[in-house]
């Protein structure tokens, strides 16, 4: 695979280690990132400290929103990919700070396909999410399942790239995949994510928010297992069907260059599990206040990921416990805990 990788939301969790793998296998690498402070814009910093020591990597602060700048690294270092990861995260605060879904989730996206069109890049990939499933029942959740139901502004901003994609896929020949995340953590996360403010305050000795009275599940995606994910469908580049026919054919892929893909580890842990764990680990036992289902949320998600394991024999491959070990070995050294 030669070229040039742009990674949006580099500085970002998922986007530092995508970044970090492809310098360890000596591809040239730009970042982008606009260092909002959605969340501590420290570990951020840290993150970009880390990547900016390795020789084929050039960052640029750039907010994807801003059309002209981004198109000036488009014309700049003509990518052959782009792995788009740049997004406003978080289902909750999607329902307190909408416009910032719109200007990062559809503006921003909108111009990484015109610069995509108009300077023609060999496979792009970005990020969706499982909460496109929204309000389904069915589990495992399918690619092959309708998608339009979303119950967060959130789900619906992922929902609306799925479609742009598309339409950019189809008008212009770009091939495009996207990723539909399922709950991803490990080592240099998201503060946000429940995960690492269970850690926080598990040390701390103050209490968790143990929401749905703790009837909850989640697919917990370790994230070396997500990044060899992407490393592999950099080059399965999407194939026009032109005998593409809905009722028959799978709804994931199209008469267009598109394809979507699920990528999680196709085994859903109920919350109290997952707290049981993270105590074992901690050797502290959780103060908890048992609270009912937040605004946007979902009881369940259960990714199937069976056509990511025919397209690339993509095998999840670490378990909870070895997850968070390694999550919190991280997190003890990184804030000295």
């Amino acid at each position: 695979m030669g070229g040039i990788i742009l990674v949006t939301g580099a500085a970002g969790f998922i986007g530092f280690h995508l970044v970090k793998r492809l310098l360890k296998e000596n591809y040239n690498v730009i970042g982008i990132d606009n260092l909002n402070e959605y969340y501590d814009i420290q570990l951020k910093k840290d993150r970009l400290n880390l990547l900016n020591q390795e020789k084929n990597f050039v960052f640029h602060k750039v907010d994807i929103k801003d059309k002209r700048a981004v198109d000036h690294i488009f014309e700049t270092y003509k990518p052959t990919y782009v792995v788009n990861l740049a997004a406003q995260a978080g289902v909750r605060y999607s329902i307190e700070n909408p416009y910032a879904y719109v200007d990062s989730n559809l503006v921003g996206f909108m111009n990484i396909l015109e610069a995509c069109r108009n300077y023609p890049v060999k496979h792009l990939i970005y990020a969706s999410s499982s909460s496109v499933y929204g309000g389904n029942k069915v589990s495992p959740f399918s690619t092959g399942h309708n998608v339009d139901h979303p119950v967060s502004l959130y789900a619906a901003t992922k929902k609306s790239n799925e479609l742009l994609a598309h339409t950019y896929s189809h008008l212009y020949g770009i091939p495009t995949t996207g990723l539909r995340f399922f709950t991803v953590y490990g080592p240099w996360g998201r503060p946000d994510m429940a995960y690492f403010s269970f850690t926080k305050d598990i040390l701390s000795g103050k209490p968790i928010k143990v929401f749905n009275h703790g009837k909850l599940e989640r697919d917990f995606t370790y994230i070396d297992d997500i990044i060899d994910g992407i490393i592999k469908l950099l080059d399965k580049i999407p194939m026009a069907n032109k005998d593409w026919d809905e009722s028959k054919d799978d709804i994931s892929t199209s008469f267009a260059p598109y394809k979507i893909y699920n990528i999680g580890n196709n085994n859903p842990v109920p919350l109290m599990n997952f707290i049981n764990v993270l105590e074992s680990i901690l050797g502290k036992v959780a103060k908890k206040v048992y609270l009912d289902m937040q605004p946007g949320d979902v009881p369940r998600t259960y990714a199937d990921i069976n056509d990511l394991e025919r397209d690339i024999d993509f095998k999840p491959s670490t378990s909870i416990e070895d997850g968070l070990q390694k999550f919190i070995a991280w997190y003890k050294e990184y804030y000295k805990a």
